[in-house]
């Protein structure tokens, strides 16, 4: 994912980011919800980003890009229930990766104090929250979009 301004922002970079972002998770599901649905039903759990809410410098396209699987994730979750398949999402916060925290060192930019926590999370984190989405424990969600993000996307 390219991060720029808009006016800097070349096509073949928005059109890549769409491509992983948007048009990957669309033929996954396509392809999946039915094998689900052929076997009970079952959790599909899409990611996004805080971007897709927060208007952010730089981030258009990412912001864009996710809010579309958002959308998807609401209208898979209408078109998949009958077939007991759940459609979900997750929007996770600055996490402490090690290619983030490589780019941008320890306290990634200060970024964890974006949230009302006031740190970043560790991936697992994140990781829990999917798979609680994912799993039986989750059985009457379907079209949520869940916040994993400290707080952010609340302040």
């Amino acid at each position: 994912m390219t991060f720029s301004p808009t006016t800097e922002q070349d096509i073949a970079s928005y059109d890549a980011a769409f491509a992983v972002n948007v048009r990957a998770a669309f033929l996954l599901t396509a392809l999946v919800a039915p094998k689900m649905a052929a076997k009970g039903g079952g959790g599909i759990v899409n990611v996004s980003s805080t971007a897709a809410v927060l208007g952010m410098q730089g981030m258009a396209v990412c912001g864009a890009t996710k809010a579309a699987v958002e959308s998807l994730t609401r209208t898979w979750a209408a078109e998949f229930a009958p077939a007991n398949v759940r459609v979900n999402a997750v929007v996770p916060g600055p996490m402490r990766t090690p290619k983030v925290v490589a780019a941008m060192g320890p306290d990634m930019g200060g970024m964890g104090l974006t949230t009302a926590l006031k740190r970043t999370s560790d991936p697992a984190e994140v990781a829990h929250v999917i798979a609680f989405l994912a799993g039986d424990r989750a059985s009457y969600v379907t079209g949520a979009t869940v916040a994993a993000d400290g707080g952010r996307t609340a302040i």
